[in-house]
């Protein structure tokens, strides 16, 4: 470009378009030639198809002389800009406006916006700054002449809610900065323009608490709470509960907002500009859009575009997902909403709401059935959310609106080769593998050559690109050619779409050596990718005589694995690339064994975890167990499905302490599901299952199913011994037994002790509980010492014991079983439970001081190694001191979290003993009626603990009140105490 294009050139979206060239305004007249010069300042300096200006411009149907009006129209905006002329750029596909830092407004709040969200932290009043002048870009109504241009008013409503979130974050950081007085007009504002916006409510909320004005706070969150349910039927997220927490107990201070998380795009999108318009068209005009099309031909890339250009965009991946029921769920973890027990679904819509939005649902094509069912609720339930899906066939919904994506142009007779897309792809990638010159004439003709036998499929164009790391361009286009004339004919698919990529996918496969191949297939066997560890045991066992680093590395090198360093090494297969390798370990016979392997594996990780669990680096195992998840899944299902029956034990026996401790659901659902088989009756391992499945029950608040299983596996468990071991007898309950005398260390499994140990442990350990729960001391008792006789010391049998034991009166026996129990217990779990008991131990005794502080330590502990039940247990403990030190605020909010957590866990055993800790501090503080509400509920329900205080109950003919109207009870009265205190 010459130095013309130093003259200052700015054009304002954000209200009335506004053109300014040298510091001068510039009037621009005509809609039609407002309307070019606004949709190319709003592409910000990407070239906009003539297609799509023609199409903008003449939505019904463009006139004959459609082409030559818009080319009249930009030639008179190139006299508009005057000694900027060369902004306005005619290329091969369109015009572009080229813009540069400041240009233009929109790209300028952006900008100020992050800036400020970089800098809040650390600095709230510099956040502050910029926040306000970037508030001050708006000017008006966007662009609100040209709102009848499709596009136009798209991107309007992307600017209204990027006007939105620079609201919300300037609120947020006034108050943060000690300035709420300032913004408390905006705030209110914000929440008139829009009433049921959480976001604007609690900031709000926060601004008014700030200026001490914390009763009208607390009675703006009541009002949109009323105004949400009179208008939709539904209830606030908990973040406002936690706001009106927070004010109650005198915190104002903000949570960062900010906009919904989803995966962003790495590379640019190029050749798609049309139907990223397009998209944006139709989305704006229907609530289901499902991109259709080939595996590779590009659908998840050009999703993503689309999520990060709508502002407001929740992304569910649905690649690793192969079991249909785990969609909501998935939905959940893509919302960042923790849903562990009840309508998963359901919770999502809640969050989803009666919001403006998009959910981008990818690579649907697996599980039709559930997606079908799940975007059909959602689309019920959420009237302004669009959904767009990509899938290689319909979902099927009469709502549905089905977009092919074709491939990419391919080159003809153009003379600039690089600006034809799949061409311009291709050389994008290669610059990425082999930096150079750019490529001469010749080298073009080449590629254009290349992407013309790829057919223009953008999967296909990257591999080949990747390809130049081992090959010239010439070799890579010979070995092209003999590789798709190898596979001439029809292919092994019947659909004639997917032909061209599955010739691509053959040819790279094909220029992989054999033991690459092999490895290939046998790694699609993994939905979530592969870490390190599981990679190189893979490869070795397919290949023992060779180097699985660098297998994995060739394999990296031709484009058929990505390696992720996010969180230790892992390996993952492109989609189209895991299909592919799936067919192919089909066709090379080899299913049933990368089923091995990867039963092999599961089997053993599950091991591992259940060692490290019980272990020092509980942590490390947690963390591991978590986000292996999606792969166990996939390995449990195969098991079941194969038949393999002993892989299934080996991985539910293994996961005892996963469920007893952290509230992963479907392992709970695992181990009833495997224990109600036909096919365990004799197994070995048939008394750990059901012990293991006792304690699932247990956790699901079914305490009658959780003796029922213990009690059989017991009964197995004392068969196999007495046909091991003629005359002996059913393991009993003396304490000699119960000081570990067996395998010292940490373990239940591979500790020493045998199938039959393992067994006994699991179920008498859950029988304790089930015990302790009932009030049959004596009887928990015997089953905890039977337990800790086959887990040996650092467990928690002996700590069970001890509650029993201190709960029956003898708080000095309990003390000496609970010190003993300490002994050896490495884990956080084990050192959480040893803290927890002595808690429960001293608050008997009348030591407060010392109950606070081995419960402060045992939620921490628990905390730091992910295991949640145990925090929920031991909070419960540290409110009931909180409590009795007049700590009353703390303790009431500390029960309306607590109360929730075992809401969602289903865990309504310990619900009621938290339920009755409550009751306590509302008689302590004088609120008698709820109080005996509570008590009386929680007397008379079956699955509550025995708990033999005296109380005045109500009349025993009183209708016995639901648990939702316990909770809702618990719940109004903590809130009306919180609000006035």
């Amino acid at each position: 470009m010459t130095g013309q294009t130093a003259t200052p050139v700015r054009v304002e979206v954000l209200g009335p378009l506004r053109l300014v060239v040298d510091g001068a305004d510039v009037e621009v007249r005509g809609p039609k030639r407002r309307a070019v010069l606004a949709l190319l300042a709003l592409a910000e300096g990407r070239t906009v198809p003539i297609g799509s200006l023609v199409d903008a411009l003449w939505p019904a149907e463009a006139p004959e002389s459609g082409r030559q009006a818009l080319h009249s129209h930009v030639f008179r905006l190139r006299g508009h800009l005057g000694p900027a002329a060369e902004r306005l750029e005619t290329g091969h596909e369109g015009y572009r406006l080229v813009l540069r830092d400041g240009d233009l407004d929109l790209a300028r709040a952006r900008a100020l916006l992050a800036a400020a969200r970089a800098a809040e932290g650390r600095d709230p009043a510099s956040a502050l700054t910029l926040l306000q002048e970037a508030h001050a870009l708006w000017h008006g109504p966007v662009l609100p002449d040209l709102t009848d241009v499709e596009p136009v008013a798209v991107a309007a409503e992307a600017c209204r809610r990027l006007h939105g979130e620079v609201t919300d974050a300037l609120v947020a950081a006034a108050i943060a900065a000690g300035r709420a007085g300032e913004v408390l007009g905006l705030a209110g504002e914000s929440l008139a323009d829009d009433p049921l916006r959480e976001p604007a409510v609690l900031l709000l909320m926060r601004a008014l608490a700030a200026c001490g004005q914390a009763p009208e706070a607390l009675r703006a969150g009541r009002e949109y709470r009323r105004r949400l349910a009179e208008e939709t039927g539904l209830d606030p997220s908990p973040a406002l509960a936690d706001v009106e927490r927070d004010i109650a107990g005198g915190v104002a201070a903000p949570a960062r907002p900010r906009p919904p998380a989803h995966p962003r795009p790495t590379t640019p999108l190029i050749g798609r500009e049309d139907s990223v318009a397009a998209l944006r068209r139709l989305l704006g005009a229907e609530r289901l859009v499902t991109v259709v099309g080939p595996g590779g031909v590009g659908k998840t890339r050009l999703a993503l575009e689309v999520a990060a250009r709508a502002g407001t965009a929740t992304v569910l991946p649905l690649a690793a997902v192969s079991d249909a029921a785990a969609v909501p769920h998935a939905l959940a973890a893509a919302l960042d909403l923790a849903v562990v027990q009840g309508d998963v679904l359901g919770a999502c819509l809640a969050v989803l709401g009666d919001r403006p939005g998009l959910l981008v649902v990818d690579n649907c094509e697996h599980l039709l059935d559930s997606v079908r069912d799940t975007v059909a609720t959602v689309l019920a339930s959420c009237p302004r959310l669009s959904v767009l899906a990509t899938s290689r066939e319909r979902l099927g919904l009469a709502a549905e609106y089905a977009f092919r994506l074709p491939a990419l142009p391919l080159p003809d007779s153009e003379p600039d080769l690089a600006a034809v897309p799949s061409v311009a792809l291709f050389l994008d990638r290669a610059r990425r593998v082999r930096a150079g010159p750019p490529p001469s004439p010749a080298e073009l003709r080449t590629v254009a050559e290349v992407v013309r036998r790829l057919d223009g499929m953008p999967l296909a164009i990257e591999l080949a690109a990747g390809r130049l790391s081992t090959f010239s361009l010439t070799d890579l286009r010979d070995r092209l050619d003999r590789s798709l004339d190898l596979l001439g004919g029809s292919g092994p698919s019947g659909d004639p779409r997917h032909r061209t990529l599955r010739a691509t996918a053959e040819w790279s496969y094909q220029l992989l050596p054999d033991d690459e191949k092999r490895l290939f297939r046998h790694l699609a066997v993994f939905v979530d990718g592969a870490d390190l560890d599981a990679a190189e045991r893979l490869a070795a066992g397919l290949h023992p005589d060779g180097d699985p680093g660098s297998v994995l590395a060739h394999l990296v090198d031709a484009s058929v694995l990505d390696v992720d360093f996010t969180a230790g090494t892992r390996y993952r297969m492109p989609e189209a690339l895991r299909a592919f390798g799936l067919d192919r370990l089909a066709a090379a016979g080899e299913e049933d064994q990368a089923a091995d392997a990867l039963l092999g594996w599961a089997v053993d990780l599950s091991g591992w975890i259940r060692d490290t669990l019980d272990s020092a680096d509980e942590p490390r195992a947690d963390a591991v167990l978590r986000r292996e998840l999606a792969n166990l899944r996939e390995a449990w299902r195969t098991a079941r499905t194969r038949g393999r029956l002993d892989a299934a034990v080996g991985i539910v026996a293994a996961l005892f302490d996963a469920i007893a401790y952290r509230d992963l659901v479907e392992l709970r659902g695992w181990a009833l599901e495997l224990a109600a088989d036909p096919e365990l009756r004799g197994h070995p391992r048939e008394a750990a299952v059901l012990g293991t499945a006792g304690e699932s029950a247990y956790h699901r608040g079914d305490r009658a199913a959780a003796e029922r299983l213990a009690r059989a596996g017991l009964r197995i468990g004392a068969h196999e011994r007495s046909a091991e071991a003629p005359g002996a007898e059913e393991p009993g309950a003396e304490e000699s037994g119960a000081g570990g005398s067996g395998a010292g260390g940490s373990g239940v499994e591979d500790h020493g002790t045998d199938a039959h140990d393992r067994g006994v442990w699991a179920c008498r350990s859950t029988l304790s509980v089930v015990a302790l729960a009932r009030g049959a001391y004596t009887e928990a008792v015997e089953h905890a010492l039977a337990a800790a006789a086959a887990a040996g010391t650092g467990r928690e049998n002996l700590g069970l014991a001890a509650l029993a034991t201190a709960y029956a009166g003898d708080l000095a026996h309990a003390r000496s079983l609970v010190d003993r129990g300490r002994v050896g217990a490495v884990s956080h779990s084990m050192r959480a439970w040893g803290d927890y008991v002595a808690g429960e131990i001293d608050s008997l005794a009348g030591r407060h001081d010392e109950a606070e502080r081995h419960y402060r330590s045992a939620v921490d502990l628990a905390r730091a190694a992910g295991a949640t039940f145990l925090v929920g247990v031991a909070t419960v403990g540290r409110l009931a001191e909180r409590a009795r030190a007049g700590r009353v605020a703390e303790a009431l909010r500390g029960y309306r979290e607590v109360i929730d957590y075992f809401d969602r866990t289903g865990n309504w055993t310990h619900q009621w003993v938290a339920l009755r800790n409550l009751a306590d501090l509302l008689r302590r503080i004088g609120d008698d009626g709820p109080a005996a509400a509570i008590d009386d509920a929680a007397d008379r329900a079956p699955d509550a603990p025995a708990d033999d205080r005296p109380r005045a109950g109500a009349p025993p003919d009183t209708p016995l009140p639901g648990r939702a109207a316990v909770l809702e009870l618990a719940r109004r009265v903590i809130d009306g105490h919180l609000a006035r205190s």
